[in-house]
């Protein structure tokens, strides 16, 4: 097998990225199809570093890849969001439990610093601004990497950070939040956490995560 070279890691990491980005973000639609040429020009790529990344996505769920067919941007369904939304409570609950147990004073101030930036932009989109929906959720995903960042265990935050991009894409196909009541939960779930009260953080973080896919799954009837 011919060696990359970090050139070509480069771009190929890159073009992955650029693509899932747009796949989550709606950019790329559910059941688009994924024209080689089309997406050569549009993310300056090489049809053979296309292919990979396609194939990687594929292997991840956020790409169909239909034998003899081409690709597809993997279609979206209430079946499968309350499918992702069940794993991420049963990987994230665990991971919670882990990292209150194991984390030191380090997890507990990136944990806070964390929880401050999220808690700054919901008061921002409370307020009614709505032109920072990405960075709300980056800082999003930072709160809720913080929390289980601790866990001690590469497999489950890996797994965690792909169920939770799924879930993100649902999210962003409907756009709409839950307001005073996510921000509610989420100063609970860090005050639960830094008392290192392990089950009320996780029950707090369970009736986030079904209260979340609740809304989302009333707000998708609403884009159908």
């Amino acid at each position: 097998m011919p060696k990359m070279t970090k050139a070509h890691k480069t771009v190929g990491t890159s073009t992955y990225q650029r693509i899932k980005h747009d796949i989550i973000f709606g950019v790329l639609a559910p059941g688009e199809k994924l024209k080689l040429e089309p997406l050569k020009d549009r993310y300056s790529a090489s049809l053979s570093t296309l292919r990979e990344t396609l194939n990687r996505l594929a292997s991840e769920g956020f790409v169909d890849a239909p034998e003899q067919r081409g690709f597809f941007v993997t279609p979206v369904s209430r079946e499968d969001l309350i499918e992702v939304s069940n794993l991420r409570v049963l990987l994230e609950c665990h991971a919670l439990e882990l990292s209150i147990s194991n984390g030191d004073t380090e997890w507990e101030g990136n944990l806070v610093a964390a929880h401050h930036k999220l808690h700054l932009m919901e008061q921002r989109m409370l307020q009614g601004d709505h032109s920072e929906v990405e960075a709300w959720k980056r800082y999003d995903w930072e709160f809720h990497l913080a929390l289980i960042q601790a866990c001690n265990s590469r497999n489950l935050l890996s797994l965690h950070a792909l169920l939770y991009d799924k879930y993100l894409r649902y999210q962003m196909l409907v756009l709409t939040n839950r307001g005073e009541t996510a921000v509610r939960e989420h100063r609970a779930m860090l005050d639960a956490a830094l008392a290192r009260d392990a089950a009320k953080a996780s029950e707090i973080l369970e009736a986030h995560i079904r209260g979340g896919l609740a809304h989302t799954l009333e707000a998708m009837k609403e884009v159908a």
